[in-house]
């Protein structure tokens, strides 16, 4: 929950036409900071530093001194080239070198990234903690006129060439050694490009809808990608019915699961008490089937059914992976497979 509350204090800074561009990074510092944290917390990780020589916690003010971001995201992304810790070390980087007048400057040149920053934030949260714990039902699109303008658009891009070297080259530097696909990749600079919604609506139109370069057939993607060179396309929303490459159904992840388990697990057992109390997607039957959480689901319109990607049988071994914590999440035992005894348990 005080993740949670910096991250909306962050998002209100930026949104705010007289917001502070340094409170902006330093409330999304805390909500990447405290998440990370409460991951650790969740899965029994020892998130304090110790001192090398004698295995004892340091002590700063009397309490264990807890890991700062920095070594947060190495240890919940231990790829240095993974995107999403890629785009928040740049801004580790940025807080501690913003100068005040510069702020406006520095709000505008990096706010693709700063869009990704949040948006991997929320994806963070809801693919650990669940849909519940979204942010969605508390935002808006901010309403905009400047950067809704020729004239406006380029009064950006002139006080982005005002910042000063000193920081264009911090910029610079850190992107110097990232490879290419990372710097392309939306996960670490998010742009957008506006198209104004014509035509008649419906009552499940929002003013804002957004669509995924993946949910796209290959004709629609490429249109897309050539009429925004430098952006992702938000515009109407539509349902598109695609071939849900490397999407499965639930007995196929069941069977994925199962095999690197030395239980038993369910599609119709464990699988459903999963989906359900993780809120991966919604109950059949509900008002809207589309809300799902996409990293790990979603629903298939043509025949009526939801199918699950890989990161979701990733998630379930996470969660349920061993007999220890099977029992934690379903306050049962296994059931072992034939020749497998559960530890603690006489076979």
């Amino acid at each position: 929950m005080e993740s949670q509350r910096h991250a909306l204090k962050a998002i209100d800074e930026w949104n705010c036409s007289s917001g502070d561009y340094s409170d902006f990074l330093t409330h999304m510092h805390k909500a990447w900071h405290y998440l990370l944290h409460s991951e650790f917390h969740k899965d029994g990780v020892d998130y304090h530093y110790r001192d090398p020589r004698t295995g004892r916690y340091r002590i700063i003010d009397g309490e264990p001194k807890a890991w700062d971001l920095e070594k947060c995201l190495k240890e919940r992304f231990p790829d240095s080239g993974d995107t999403v810790r890629v785009n928040a070390e740049l801004f580790v980087a940025l807080r501690n070198k913003v100068e005040h007048r510069y702020e406006p400057n520095l709000r505008i040149a990096t706010g693709g990234k700063a869009q990704a920053y949040v948006i991997n934030y929320e994806q963070e949260m809801t693919g650990y903690f669940g849909a519940s714990h979204s942010l969605a039902d508390r935002l808006r699109f901010p309403l905009s006129v400047q950067a809704l303008t020729a004239d406006g658009y380029e009064e950006m891009r002139k006080a982005a060439r005002k910042l000063p070297r000193k920081t264009r080259d911090l910029v610079a530097r850190y992107e110097a050694g990232i490879d290419r696909s990372v710097l392309d990749d939306p996960r670490y600079d998010y742009r957008v490009r506006l198209v104004p919604i014509t035509g008649s609506r419906t009552d499940a139109d929002l003013a804002v809808n957004f669509v995924k370069l993946d949910d796209l057939t290959e004709d629609e993607r490429r249109t897309m990608v050539e009429a925004g060179r430098k952006g992702t396309v938000i515009t109407r929303d539509r349902h598109v019915e695609v071939a849900d490459l490397d999407r499965m159904r639930p007995a196929q992840v069941a069977a994925r699961v199962e095999k690197q388990l030395p239980f038993h697990f369910s599609a119709s057992g464990e699988h459903v008490e999963m989906w359900k109390r993780l809120g991966v997607r919604p109950a059949k039957g509900s008002g809207d089937p589309y809300a799902t959480v996409a990293r790990y689901c979603s629903y298939n319109e043509a025949f009526d059914q939801y199918v699950y990607t890989q990161a979701w049988v990733k998630k379930i071994l996470k969660e349920i992976g061993t007999v220890e914590k099977y029992r934690a999440f379903f306050g049962r035992e296994p059931r072992m497979k034939r020749g497998v005894a559960a530890p603690g348990l006489v076979a």
